[in-house]
């Protein structure tokens, strides 16, 4: 469990969509890049790339994270950047993955990521293995990230990759048949659009990288990202059409299967998001849902309360993280008096 203040939103921010809309614009500090770069190889040829930033602070052994962005994002996603600071300023070793053909790995991909690329996250989570071995990890993942964070959960149950021994997914669409109906309805039009407008940017960027995407025709423009990926991401990544792939990617089938402590952080008001795909999930023993009121998509903007800054999504991720360095410490204390 974990002992969480309410979310008590902005004055001004009071609606999922304007929550939604606030991670965007409302940036928060921002930070020069001094990360290390970690080019992984995949099994396709493919690469990916890791962004490391390691506190001057940290030693081997302490915890690493691995932190997976939402669509149309990268390593310098604002969301993504302001939660890698503070997780360094309490002495947590970072790990931002660009997904395939995103950011710094526009250029090392010939296939496209997807939400069910959680062969992708295990190569991640098996270099950090590599770079710090002796290191607990926690893969977290926002939206896409998350799906594909928990679908690899599920498939890895009780014995996880690696040093994985804890997980955090924020607003992932767990069911993406339910949201590919869902953000396809009335005013949630405007985020389908404004998300496959970003995606087919993403295709003219990367035409000549990745040759599948040449005979790919985008006139007339994709209606939204359902439209998107049934024109674009299913076929290239050989599924029988948006719907195939929504299906075989979601992680909800696979949510009581995961056998590390999983934390899941969504609000009722998340207008991509529908929350009754939580109501109908069967989570294991080890995964705790924590379901706001409101907080909107990835929002989460706060009146001020006990938290240093307004960013209430933040800190509850860097409280489950040090609970599970202090759960560590307890099972680490009773085996060496076991011993004794």
């Amino acid at each position: 469990m974990i002992d969480a203040p309410p979310f008590k939103p902005f004055l001004f921010l009071r609606s999922g969509r304007a929550q939604t809309l606030v991670a965007q614009y409302i940036p928060g500090q921002s930070r020069p890049y001094q990360a290390k770069r970690h080019i992984v190889d995949l099994p396709d040829g493919d690469k990916i790339v890791l962004h490391d930033d390691c506190p001057a602070e940290w030693k081997p052994g302490e915890r690493a994270t691995l932190l997976l962005h939402g669509v149309t994002g990268c390593h310098g996603s604002p969301y993504l950047v302001r939660i890698a600071g503070k997780l360094n300023d309490a002495g947590v070793r970072t790990f931002r993955m660009d997904m395939r053909g995103c950011g710094a790995g526009m250029k090392l991909a010939q296939h496209p990521g997807h939400a069910g690329r959680s062969e992708d996250a295990r190569a991640a989570v098996e270099a950090i293995h590599e770079l710090c071995p002796r290191s607990p990890c926690t893969i977290i993942g926002f939206s896409l990230g998350g799906n594909i964070a928990l679908k690899m959960l599920g498939e890895s149950g009780s014995q996880p990759p690696a040093n994985l021994d804890s997980g955090i997914a924020i607003a992932p669409p767990i069911d993406l048949v339910c949201c590919g109906e869902n953000i396809e309805r009335g005013f949630n039009r405007v985020f389908s659009r404004n998300f496959a407008s970003a995606l087919v940017r993403f295709v003219q960027d990367r035409r000549e990288f990745m040759p599948g995407l040449a005979n790919i025709q985008l006139a007339p423009a994709p209606r939204g990202i359902v439209d998107f990926d049934d024109r674009v991401t299913a076929p290239l990544s050989g599924f029988d059409g948006v719907w195939d792939y929504y299906r075989q990617c979601s992680a909800l089938p696979r949510l009581n299967e995961i056998g590390i402590p999983t934390l899941i952080i969504t609000s009722h008001d998340d207008p991509v998001i529908p929350f009754e795909m939580f109501e109908r999930a069967e989570l294991s023993p080890t995964t705790t849902l924590l379901a706001t009121p409101q907080g909107g998509h990835v929002g989460y903007y706060a009146a001020r309360g006990p938290d240093p800054d307004r960013w209430w999504l933040d800190w509850r991720i860097i409280e489950w993280i040090r609970a599970q360095d202090r759960s560590n410490s307890k099972t680490v204390a009773s085996a060496a008096r076991r011993r004794l």
